[in-house]
Formats: structure tokens, C-alpha cells, sequence
């Protein structure tokens, strides 16, 4: 860990500070995150733009405050630009797509606008941890691009727009691309893998969305074109998923927990017997461990330091630690908060007036909901309720969840 005194950089856009003290939760970035460390594709969480139009801030005399005032421009066009966008969604995910397709089946012609970071294409996350054992090339796991969805099912797709912040009183949204006024506002954004101390932005694969998934897929096929040894960090549901998955395909895997066992969410007897089914295959695991640390070292590969001393290196370094979800937008709108967006658990009401949220970002009684099978209950709820139906009592049951592990599939209860 480096001694040196945290700096502060401004964006040149928008006047935004990025502290590395504080470093940027809500982008992935851990508290004490130096800039110099932040991934050259990372953007201004406010205004969009890159790493580079960032640069060294001292928080001295009237330097930000005149900054600030000499740059109003932004914020006056927001407010010219404000447009009425009826129903506006969040996210472009399972959970916001299902709510579209409930409410186009009710009703065709009502407006709205959905607004992602992604391009907004269709695909089963789930299969990402499946897709390389079963030779599916990453441009086969969309089954309908963002575009073609918008155009067939009359949708207003705005994507590369991340959502800032929004106005309860007024209805508007705000996003790196415009204001947009809502009617009714839905948040589906979804979680972002959570960070894990000692583990550098720059070395680490976090694989929770297609894109991240094509970079890895990538770097495995990359040169040299032999099997490579993965460093898997965290033996959860995602984590034994993507080893079994990676060394089907015949590559090494080190996976690694803080645990005794891999798939601590189930019984004990199920993880001996899924460490059993992967005896004739290149899977380690190393579980009562910690990581303190990792580096790059010859050849560009990695090596990790663990809490126990021992040294490991390999090819590629995952994390799969779990998700959290980002809270800035839900905070600007003045939501409950327990762990995700806290909904009323049988009418999965928010309690802002014309605000709501389905999917990975929303708990109930304290428990975040992030498996497939509630959204489709959560999307008959919402648009029973958008829609001006008889709305049903929402039943709050704990999902049934299917282990992906080839070797040994398992069924699980959350």
C-alpha cells in the first residue's frame, strides 16, 4: 500500500471531484482506490466523460467555486432539454425488459424510455457461467439486440446514459445524456459486483454483465493459445459456476473462499459431495483463506498473496465475491435502503409517489432479491399497478435456485 498523501483529480467537464480517499462506491471504485489505478475505460459518474479529462485538483482558495460558476452550461440545457417520456425504466436487463413485455401486452401505445449504460441487448445472464463448456461464442448469447427489442415492442432506447440522480417533486431524471421527465419512474438497474480489498482494479475480471464476460472470453482465447491457469477469488454460487464452466474447458482453476467450503449457502453435505464430482477435473480449491494483496509479474501474469502467507500466481485473476447495489440514485430520490431499495414485501411499494423498482436492486425485509424467478412475480405486480388493474398481493417466497455445476447440478432454496 502506497504512504503517499491521497490527491484529489476534478473533471474538466463537469467539475466533479474524485477523492482517492473516498474513492466512488457506486462505480466499483473502493474507498483509498488511487487514481492511477482507476481503468482507463472507467467515466465521470455525473457527466460521462473519460479518465483522461480528468486532472489534479488542490482544494485551495476559489479555484472548484469559480470553476463552478464559469460552467453553468450544463445544468441550464438539462432544464431546456427536459422532455415528458411517460413511463421511464432504468436498466435494460431481465427484470426491465419482462416489465415491458407484460405492459406492451396490456397496452401498445402507452410511451416509454428506457435508459441504460449498456446497449441494451437481450441475453440470459445465467448462461455466462455455462456458455464455454457448451462452445457458445459470446455473440450467440444475444438473443435479440437492444435495438430490434426497442423498434418491435415501441420503446424509446437511450443507451451509454448512466442515471445521476432525480427529482421526486418535479418527476425528472437526470442522466449523463439529458433530463428526462417521468410520469412514472421504475428502477431496474440491476447490482455491481462488489469490491474485494486487496484485489486492484487493474488485474481483476469482475464478470457480471456480457461485456465483462467478452473481455475475459477474450482474454482466454488470447495468446498464447495453451490453457490457461485461473485465479478464481470468492467459491460462491457465481465463482464454482465459472470454475466448473472454465475447467470443463480445460483450463487449470484456483478457487479460493474465506470459507472451509465451496458454496457456503448450502448444506455442508452438498459441498463435500460437489468436491467430490470435481476430483477428475483441474479444479483447486483453497477455502479458510483470505487475499492481501496481488501484483503483476512476468509475462503479464498475476500473483496473489493470501493471509496465510503462501503465494499463488496464475493467468488471469476473477473476482466473485458478490454483488452490492449502487445507492446514488435511489438516496437522490429519497428511498428506503436495507441492502438494496426497500419495497413494501406484499405490495412492493416503494413510498415515493410514482417511483418503483423491480429485479437485483430491491429487498425485501433486508433481503435483496437478486435470482431470476421473482422478477416475473415483481413484473405481474408492477404492471398490474402501472396499468390501472386490481393489483395482487405480492407473495414473498424464497426462490428456488439451480446450481449450474455440470459435474454435480444442485437445487438450492435461497
Amino acid at each position: 500500500m502506497s504512504s503517499a498523501p491521497f490527491r484529489q483529480f476534478i473533471c474538466r467537464a463537469c467539475g466533479l471531484i474524485y477523492d482517492e480517499a473516498k474513492g466512488d462506491e457506486d462505480s466499483g471504485l473502493a474507498p483509498g482506490t488511487r487514481f492511477d489505478d482507476i481503468p482507463q475505460d472507467w467515466a465521470c459518474p455525473l457527466c460521462g466523460v473519460t479518465k483522461a479529462d480528468f486532472e489534479p485538483h488542490e482544494a485551495v482558495g476559489r479555484s472548484l467555486h469559480t470553476r463552478i460558476r464559469l460552467n453553468p452550461g450544463p445544468r441550464l440545457r438539462a432544464r431546456r432539454l427536459v422532455r415528458s417520456s411517460g413511463l421511464v425504466i432504468v436498466g435494460a436487463g431481465t427484470a426491465a425488459w419482462t416489465l415491458v413485455e407484460r405492459i406492451r401486452s396490456r397496452d401498445a401505445r402507452r410511451p416509454i424510455t428506457m435508459i441504460t449504460a449498456c446497449q441494451g441487448d437481450r441475453y440470459d445472464k445465467p448462461r455466462l457461467s455455462v456458455a464455454l463448456r457448451q462452445g457458445v461464442r459470446v455473440p450467440e448469447l444475444v438473443r435479440e439486440p437492444g435495438g430490434q427489442a426497442a423498434a418491435r415492442l415501441n420503446v424509446e432506447l437511450v443507451t451509454a446514459a448512466h442515471a445521476t440522480s432525480a427529482d421526486p417533486k418535479q418527476r425528472i431524471l437526470r442522466t449523463t445524456r439529458g433530463s428526462f421527465h417521468y410520469e412514472e419512474l421504475v428502477l431496474a438497474h440491476g447490482c455491481i459486483p462488489r469490491e474485494c480489498p486487496g484485489l486492484p482494479d487493474a488485474l481483476t475480471w469482475r464478470v457480471n454483465d456480457l461485456r465483462a464476460y467478452a473481455g475475459l472470453r477474450a482474454a482466454l482465447d488470447g495468446e498464447p493459445a495453451d490453457k490457461r491457469h485461473v485465479l478464481i477469488v470468492g467459491a460462491g454460487l457465481v465463482g464454482c459456476e465459472l470454475a466448473n464452466d472454465l475447467a470443463l474447458a480445460g483450463h487449470r482453476v484456483s478457487l479460493l473462499d474465506a470459507a472451509e467450503r465451496p458454496l457456503a449457502m448450502a448444506q455442508a453435505t452438498q459441498s463435500q459431495a460437489l468436491l467430490r464430482a470435481w476430483q477428475g477435473l483441474p479444479i483447486d480449491f483453497i477455502g479458510g483463506v483470505g487475499v492481501q494483496g496481488a501484483h503483476r509479474i512476468e509475462a503479464g501474469r498475476v500473483e496473489l498473496q493470501l493471509t496465510d502467507g503462501r503465494r499463488l500466481q496464475g493467468d488471469l485473476l476473477v473476482s466473485a465475491v458478490g454483488l452490492r447495489t449502487p445507492s446514488r440514485l435511489a438516496r437522490s430520490l429519497g428511498l428506503q435502503w436495507e441492502e438494496g431499495i426497500a419495497l413494501d414485501p406484499q405490495t412492493l411499494l416503494s413510498g415515493v409517489p410514482h417511483v418503483h423498482a423491480l429485479g437485483d436492486c430491491v429487498s425485501l425485509n433486508g433481503r435483496p432479491q437478486r435470482y431470476i424467478e421473482p422478477i416475473h412475480r415483481q413484473a405481474a405486480v408492477l404492471t398490474a399497478r402501472l396499468c390501472g388493474d386490481e393489483v395482487p398481493a405480492y407473495e414473498s417466497t424464497p426462490p428456488v435456485v439451480r446450481v449450474k455445476t455440470s459435474s454435480l447440478p444442485l437445487t438450492l432454496t435461497a
